[in-house]
């Protein structure tokens, strides 16, 4: 079956076609690719094309597809048994990898995804504090948990309402949102609810609205509201984490969060997330505190052993290469856009191994500044790029991503298609 006739059935046996809504190719003007099979840098649909891929299931690719000791490590662990439902020394393995290496979490609890580590850091912010209320901002996503899918109100900053339908008031009422980049938002809502804030989420690198890369200065008047407040701040490195560098964000920032929400890359590609804090927070969640997590299939050993295989291959050396390879990957699609007719306005907005394509020069920090015609604009070149043979995250506010395997065999090729 080709691509058509298999969404054509995905469409009566799924809402929407699809297990994910940014996989739908919503808006654009041709139909999903079902992926076959992939390897580096490359996909390959079940029509036989083969794409270079800067989407990377969404960033946690960051060796690329089938690295060789993620996959020795997948078979190794599955012919041993793949879920136990029982203690198991896997986990203990990585979390030992990780609290030897990241100086602000003592202990750690794993999870399924990001969205369920973010779950679970609102209810654990809330019991440790006793507070009831979370603030998060306007263009940082963390995951489709009821008290995160909240916009601002149409009135002063701190009203909120549910921008899902499924969402009960109550739930809204006790999310404040505040505009990235804001501070005297943030000041104004810690005066209005002074004492009832439990905890501040951020990504403190917006990367699920676009690249919204933040001002240090802000995120450090975060982190001194919350100590000032006794209010707890959560740094969202679902997609950061392990990207921008081992320690994430919070070593480029030099600021240290009370607790850190993981995923995509601590699971080398397998369906991990995870909670870190300190020892004193992290020990009010069950069995030892009262604050209630469970999971089946939390810190499964395959994913375990994955993850694990994963991040022991992220050295010094490793972060250095993949950010040289960044740099000529997005330099030659800013070449491209330069001597394009149709994408001339476009740049590349990069940090590090995150790149993302807008048509404007000017620095974004916020979604207010964001181009209004953003999605037609995208529509257009992301259908260019695929018929190139170049695939992109099919969304005009998805970041693109780099892996190690985007060599420079890779980037002959990238230059080859993009310029025939």
């Amino acid at each position: 079956m080709n691509n058509k006739e298999l969404f054509e059935k995905s469409l009566k046996l799924v809402p929407g076609g699809v297990h994910s809504p940014v996989r739908s190719f919503k808006g654009l003007h041709t139909t999903p690719r079902f992926i076959n099979k992939a390897a580096g840098a490359y996909i390959t649909d079940e029509e036989g094309k083969t794409f270079i891929d800067f989407c990377m299931s969404f960033g946690p690719l960051i060796l690329g597809h089938k690295n060789e000791k993620v996959h020795e490590a997948a078979i190794k662990a599955m012919e041993l048994g793949w879920s136990y439902g029982a203690c198991e020394k896997y986990s203990l393995e990585l979390a030992e990898y990780l609290i030897n290496k990241i100086p602000f979490i003592d202990q750690v609890r794993f999870v399924n995804s990001g969205t369920e580590a973010v779950m679970t850091a609102i209810r654990l912010a809330r019991g440790y504090t006793g507070k009831s209320k979370i603030l998060k901002f306007n263009g940082c996503y963390h995951g489709h948990t009821d008290a995160m899918l909240i916009k601002a109100g149409s009135g002063l900053a701190g009203t909120s309402e549910a921008s899902s339908k499924g969402i009960s008031e109550n739930i809204a009422n006790d999310t404040i949102v505040c505009d990235l980049n804001n501070i005297e938002q943030v000041n104004a809502a810690f005066d209005k609810y002074a004492g009832d804030i439990a905890a501040i989420f951020i990504e403190p690198l917006p990367a699920n609205n676009g690249l919204l890369i933040q001002n240090k200065e802000f995120l450090q008047a975060l982190r001194d509201l919350c100590t000032k407040h006794n209010s707890l701040l959560i740094f969202d490195e679902v997609i950061s984490g392990f990207r921008t560098g081992f320690n994430g964000m919070a070593d480029d920032l030099k600021i240290t969060p009370d607790m850190v929400t993981y995923g995509k890359i601590i699971g080398g590609g397998f369906p991990v997330g995870a909670i870190g804090a300190k020892k004193d927070i992290m020990e009010c969640l069950a069995p030892i505190g009262d604050v209630y997590q469970a999971g089946t299939l939390s810190a499964n050993p395959v994913a375990m052993a994955c993850g694990l295989a994963n991040l022991k291959q992220l050295t010094p050396d490793f972060y250095q290469e993949l950010e040289t390879i960044s740099n000529k990957t997005v330099q030659t699609f800013d070449d491209w856009f330069s001597k394009s007719e149709e994408f001339n306005d476009y740049k590349m907005i990069q940090y590090k191994s995150l790149f993302w394509a807008v048509p404007t020069s000017d620095k974004l920090q916020d979604i207010s500044a964001i181009p209004s015609n953003l999605a037609d604009r995208f529509y257009k070149l992301f259908e260019v790029l695929l018929n190139k043979g170049i695939y992109l995250s099919p969304n005009a506010y998805e970041v693109g991503f780099c892996s190690i395997a985007h060599g420079e065999l890779v980037l002959e090729d990238l230059k080859t298609k993009l310029w025939n």
